[in-house]
């Protein structure tokens, strides 16, 4: 990288000397001259640095008053006490009193020390400030003709100014080349500074946790980008300014400083964020410097554990959701969650009953989530996706060439991909008799064999089956092992569909449409905030429909009611199964228990009293059992049996 040097000379004659010395230099840029000039003492360095100076060189007074103006590095032109003698001698020829105008910080000068060297009558005027070098010299305007001024450029300019005699003290050639040649390794210096800097800042910014140092003062020394998005402050309000002051949550680093040991892995809340922080004392040669405090987003660190566990499991293997996605209010719902978690604090099989859309996959990630194995694969399949000819392949695994297209190296099934976790079998019921005899026997044995092996792979996993059929209907159809059903019937979970649980059903509508909106498209969002506002008569339309489809169903009503602002249903009847004998008894009921023509009042209720235990003496007349009749209408045991004995 180009380096460019400012130097501002005191007369022509030093600038020819430098022009001279470093002519190679002066002719491709890198080196700038102006000559002191009185009427712009202030603006001589600004004007440098917009010509490119990175450092600038100046000679006494002119060092002086450039030194507060620019902010680069301004370096002096260091005057030599040779050079001193030098010049005094010079001004001894004027027959004349000399004064030796200098600044404090231009030369070490003891004239008691070398008065018995040069011998002259010579009288000292030492400045502090810039501001005081016309000061010095107007002090002996009226003893112009007998005095001689010796000094920088400033000051002879001055004397000249006023028509007095002076000798300015010129730099030698050694004295320009070492103030020139500390100033080039001073900017290569800079530069390697500046480059090691900004990588360190890259480094730091590219961290994703946040990251803050202080001094052994508590001044913050270094804060990353990612603290100031956590933080909500940027590092231009930090930088340089107590921790306390501009950050008083962060008052656990001072304490670190304070007690002098390093904190790990402590859980706080900083501006409504949950953070792991820690913080690691800085000590240099045993003492202690400062402190590097660290704060991880606990939400990233969930995401990454989640993403660790999505790679380490392939494909996906790990269980999604856990009891929180379940949003309900109704009691029923409150009954059967609390006996799912109590069920999965267990090892054993499970069965789960529910009809589609009812949420068996989300309670069976759910349930193995509180497990002891949560930490292991969670493994799902859906046994009505695969083929009968595929299912036996996917389970049990392979060998190579085992068949033909079998995959070069063999390949593990889900069985074994979910060792030590969990393998949930979704729809079990539509298992052919014959894959339900080999089900059967790697649940009692715990092992599989692979096709085309000839050795056996023992199997730690626990089993949990859903059906949206009654499994106790297909035994006596014939088309369900009794025995089967015994061995994953450990454990059950009835999950009730929608239509039982009304208190649930604006929560979870409530709750879907409001995802919706959040994950569409910002385009059309204003105007659906607008019109997001259910009607009593949605409301009321929303309870009352039966929703076949359960929880599936009524996100998807939720989707089309973001899309259209209308509620709308599928209008069919879904009472399938009761016959034409229901429909007669329906219609056979009295206008006195219903209806009073005279007042025209109806009473809702007690004609629903009366649907219900028409509907269920039909079907218990029909020889079906109390489960049964359950699984035809669409409720769970417990709600038949509670709405028998109400009407009985």
């Amino acid at each position: 990288m180009k380096r460019v040097i400012g130097i501002i000379a005191s007369d022509i004659e030093l600038k020819q000397r430098i022009e001279r010395l470093y002519s190679s230099d002066i002719e491709n840029g890198n080196i700038i001259i102006d000559i002191l000039n009185l009427d712009l003492l202030e603006e001589q360095g600004k004007i440098l640095v917009e010509k490119g100076a990175q450092a600038i060189i100046g000679r006494g007074g002119g060092y002086n008053l450039i030194l507060d103006t620019v902010n680069v590095p301004v370096i002096p032109l260091n005057m030599k006490v040779i050079d001193l003698l030098k010049y005094i001698k010079v001004a001894s020829t004027y027959s004349k009193k000399i004064v030796l105008v200098l600044g404090y910080d231009e030369v070490y000068f003891d004239y008691d020390e070398w008065r018995p060297v040069i011998d002259v009558d010579l009288t000292e005027e030492w400045f502090k400030s810039k501001f005081e070098i016309r000061e010095k010299v107007l002090k002996y305007l009226n003893q112009k003709d007998d005095v001689v001024i010796v000094g920088g450029g400033i000051a002879c300019s001055f004397a000249r100014q006023y028509g007095m005699d002076s000798v300015f003290i010129n730099a030698s050639d050694n004295s320009i080349k070492e103030a020139i040649d500390y100033c080039k390794n001073l900017l290569d210096s800079l530069e390697n500074e500046k480059f090691h800097n900004e990588v360190l800042r890259n480094i730091l910014d590219g961290i994703k946790d946040g990251i803050i140092a202080i001094d052994s003062n508590g001044s913050v020394l270094l804060y990353n980008e990612s603290i100031s998005k956590i933080l909500n402050i940027d590092k231009t309000e930090v930088l340089n300014r107590n921790i306390l002051e501009v950050l008083p949550s962060m008052g656990w680093i001072l304490e670190c400083l304070r007690t002098n040991k390093n904190s790990d892995g402590k859980i706080r809340t900083i501006n409504n964020f949950t953070v792991n922080t820690s913080a690691t004392l800085i000590k240099v040669d045993d003492d202690t410097c400062g402190v590097l405090g660290i704060i991880q987003d606990i939400t990233k660190l969930q995401k990454l554990e989640r993403k660790i566990r999505f790679d380490l499991n392939k494909k996906g293997m790990y269980a999604r959701y856990t009891f929180d996605d379940f949003i309900f209010k109704d009691e029923i719902t409150k009954e059967f969650i609390k006996e799912a978690k109590k069920i999965g604090k267990t090892d054993y099989t499970v069965l789960l009953y529910g009809e589609s859309g009812s949420g068996k996959e989300i309670l069976a990630h759910s349930i193995h989530n509180i497990s002891r194995r949560k930490e292991k694969p969670f493994v799902a399949v859906n046994c009505a996706t695969i083929s009968e000819s595929l299912l036996e392949s996917e389970l049990f695994g392979y060998e190579e060439g085992a068949f033909t297209g079998a995959r070069k190296g063999g390949k593990p099934g889900l069985f074994e991909l979910a060792h030590g976790g969990t393998l949930f079998l979704d729809e079990i019921n539509s298992l052919s008799l014959n894959f339900q005899a080999k089900l059967l026997r790697v649940i009692e044995e715990r092992q599989i064999m692979r096709i085309g092996s000839d050795y056996i792979v023992p199997l730690d996993i626990r089993i949990i089956a859903a059906t949206n059929e009654s499994l106790h209907k297909k035994i006596k159809e014939g088309t369900f092992r009794a025995d089967l059903f015994y061995r994953l019937s450990s454990l059950e979970v009835d999950i009730p569909p929608l239509r039982e649980r009304k208190e649930d059903i604006i929560l979870l509508f409530n709750n879907f449409v409001n995802e919706i909106l959040k994950s569409e498209e910002k385009e059309y969002l204003d105007t659906l905030d607008k019109i997001y506002n259910l009607t009593d008569c949605e409301v009321h339309k929303l309870k009352e429909y039966n929703w076949p489809g359960n929880v599936r169903e009524v996100k998807n009503v939720a989707q089309k009611y973001v899309i259209t602002g209308k509620v709308r249903l599928n209008e069919c009847e879904y009472t399938e199964g009761i016959g034409a004998d229901l429909d007669n008894n329906i219609r056979q009921i009295s206008d006195r228990e219903c209806i009073e023509l005279n007042k025209m009042s109806i009473d809702i209720k007690q004609i629903n009293r009366y649907v219900e235990e028409k509907v269920i003496d039909i079907l218990l007349k029909q020889g079906l059992s109390k489960g049964e009749v359950a699984q035809i209408l669409g409720i769970s045991r417990t709600s038949l049996w509670k709405k028998y004995n109400k009407n009985t």
